[in-house]
């Protein structure tokens, strides 16, 4: 049996964690604010879960999606459950910019801009939302 990722790492810098999932800020440097959603226990697909614990995990999705709207002020945000790579049930909340790495093709697309490099604004905001998780979910 292949070893789970997620059940044998925690994914990225654990910003907040409960018993159901866990969010975690991936380092990718060329995708600042980058988070993760991953559930704490061992499943493959969303229909593994109850109604309850997918409706969790959703809203925490949408609370990421509003703290990066606000603190990154993205063009877009990408939301993605795959799990072809990692079948362990997680979501993907991406900031997206029109002159990041790929934009407008899938993060792992073709690249449009091979220049690309954060902005400080983009740095400051990710050390922001550190600040945001840690006073909304720790205090």
């Amino acid at each position: 049996m292949t070893t789970c990722f997620f059940c044998t790492n925690q994914g990225g810098n654990v910003l907040y964690n409960c018993e159901l999932y866990r969010i975690v800020l991936v380092d990718d440097a060329n995708y600042l604010g980058y988070l993760r959603v991953v559930l704490n226990q061992h499943r493959k697909e969303l229909t593994d879960l109850s109604i309850t614990d997918n409706l969790s995990m959703y809203a925490a999705v949408i609370k990421c999606e509003q703290i990066l709207r606000q603190l990154f002020q993205p063009e877009k945000i990408n939301l993605a459950s795959f799990g072809n790579m990692t079948p362990h049930v997680h979501w993907h909340v991406i900031p997206r910019f029109i002159n990041d790495r790929h934009f407008p093709n899938p993060t792992w697309g073709e690249v449009t801009n091979l220049d690309y490099a954060p902005s400080s604004a983009l740095l400051l905001a990710q050390q922001n939302l550190i600040q945001e998780f840690q006073s909304l979910f720790l205090a």
